[in-house]
């Protein structure tokens, strides 16, 4: 079976630019989740959107890669400084953490709170 390299590398183009293009709709004070990016996306792989903000120094520091958490609430990132760092810049927009490092989503969700931001 022969793969055509060059679809697939267009395919995953696309597919990160139209995940950068969400992640940039996300408003400062507001988060989202890996997989509402990945629903709106189109796609099913919620990793994708990691990948995708692992990748995003190609559009430099105009993504806001700070603002997509996990589904529980919380930052996905295992290293410490990044960790501290996403923390950071989340707090620095009136981002609220419980004692348990959990974000309300009914709160600071961009889909899931009342606010009226919302797409």
């Amino acid at each position: 079976m022969k793969i055509d390299i060059d679809m697939t590398y267009d395919q995953d183009k696309r597919i990160f630019s139209t995940i950068i293009t969400i992640v940039r709709s996300i408003p400062r004070g507001s988060v989202a989740t890996y997989g509402q990016v990945a629903h709106m996306a189109g796609i099913r792989d919620a990793r994708l959107v990691g990948y995708a903000l692992a990748s995003n120094h190609t559009y430099g520091n105009s993504v806001p890669w700070h603002r997509v958490i996990n589904k529980g609430g919380k930052i996905s990132l295992k290293d410490k400084p990044k960790y501290l760092t996403q923390k950071k810049l989340l707090l620095s927009e009136g981002i609220v953490f419980s004692e348990n490092e959990v974000i309300d989503l009914k709160k600071s969700g961009w889909l899931t709170s009342d606010k009226k931001d919302r797409p």
